[in-house]
């Protein structure tokens, strides 16, 4: 499933829904709280279809062809206005792809492991490279991404790591996020090295990648469809401030 949009009024969405429908395309309208209701495409493979015409539909909402579409589609509509609420697993899924889920269901696991008496086996295994005979343990330099230490540290990167990846694995593919993650998890990695030793974990330094990925691809390349809001940006720059100023990503048990 794909999020179409969010709207307030949903007697009129329900217009476009009808007319999808008698073009064999479905969409689900469901309920976000706060008086929205989301649109979901069911079927992915109808997503271009599905945003042109939602476009042509908000230019011009009271077009004849909508609401003849409401007028067909009444008799067949089993209820009327009743919209199911998704299930927590199933918005997550929509959001995000195979590498996204991947990532945040690995550091949820660990996170739970470091919660037992298995944490220090688990920081000694996951930890980035403390000395010259760990450099070519390559593991080590992205698997201290996973590592978290509380739990509004994993809240927090987990969340923006669904919301920034799960956006760029849908537009972008797997193979881009891999890369990205990749690449940021060992620059990231080597330069808090530098500044503290091995001392730390989690995926902060990922997450203000994707920031600066979205930003300057919505700045360079807005045709792909991509960005990011800059209070979001501006929440997130002050965001890194404050974990400077009470830091949570350094690990539990020292290993210098």
């Amino acid at each position: 499933m794909i999020k179409l949009i969010s709207v307030t009024n949903p007697r009129m969405a329900q217009a476009f829904i009808d007319y999808m429908a008698s073009r064999r395309i479905e969409i689900d309208m469901m309920p976000e709280g706060g008086g929205q209701f989301a649109l979901w495409l069911r079927d992915d493979q109808n997503q271009v279809e599905a945003e042109a015409e939602l476009n042509q539909f908000l230019e011009n909402p009271n077009a004849s062809k909508y609401s003849a579409a409401s007028w067909d589609m009444a008799e067949s509509r089993k209820t009327k206005f009743s919209y199911s609420s998704p299930s927590f697993l199933a918005m997550i899924k929509a959001k995000a792809g195979p590498m996204t889920l991947f990532i945040m269901a690995v550091s949820i696991v660990v996170f739970v492991l470091l919660q037992l008496k298995s944490a220090p086996s688990v920081l000694l295994a996951l930890h980035f490279p403390a000395d010259a005979s760990q450099q070519w343990q390559l593991w080590r330099w992205v698997t201290h991404a996973i590592l978290h230490f509380s739990a509004l540290h994993i809240a927090f990167n987990v969340l923006w790591w669904w919301q920034l990846g799960g956006d760029i694995e849908q537009k972008l593919g797997s193979k881009k996020l891999l890369q990205i993650f990749l690449v940021s998890a060992a620059l990231s990695g080597a330069g808090q090295y530098w500044v503290e030793g091995a001392n730390f974990g989690g995926l902060s330094g990922v997450v203000y990648a994707l920031v600066g990925y979205l930003w300057m691809l919505g700045y360079k390349s807005p045709q792909v469809g991509l960005g990011i809001a800059r209070p979001i940006v501006g929440f997130m720059l002050v965001w890194l401030v404050l974990g400077f100023v009470q830091p949570f990503m350094r690990l539990p048990i020292p290993l210098t």
